[in-house]
């Protein structure tokens, strides 16, 4: 089989598992991948995929202060990646969304303590 050929029907059993992602699909994901590009950011979203949270328990986790806190969670809250409900006086933040929990799950897989990319497991 050529080699045009052979691409070609490469390319066709690509398209066939997965349709190519649209204009506004790739705007939305490339925006939600620079909204956790902040390491402040990410950080508040691991530890909200890990339990609900106030805004002070997460700056003290986070080691940054409440007003810093604030302003990162306020982003995550218009973008929608984290959400807020009232207990008492305190607001508690979530993360409701399980694509989210996996995409943050994900990322933390695949990269070691040190930082450096983890090996894949072993199949």
């Amino acid at each position: 089989m050529p080699n045009s050929a052979r691409r070609a029907t490469v390319e066709a059993a690509a398209t066939s598992a997965a349709a190519e992602p649209s204009g506004p699909q790739i705007a939305a994901a490339a925006a939600t991948f620079a909204l956790l590009s902040s390491p402040p950011r990410l950080h508040l979203v691991w530890l909200i995929t890990h339990g609900a949270y106030d805004v002070g328990t997460l700056a003290d986790r986070a080691g940054i202060s409440i007003a810093t806190a604030s302003q990162h969670l306020a982003k995550l809250r218009l973008a929608g990646v984290v959400t807020a409900h009232r207990e008492g006086r305190r607001h508690l933040y979530t993360v409701d969304d399980p694509h989210i929990v996996k995409l943050v799950e994900e990322i933390f897989d695949h990269i070691a303590p040190d930082g450096t990319l983890a090996p894949d497991p072993p199949h």
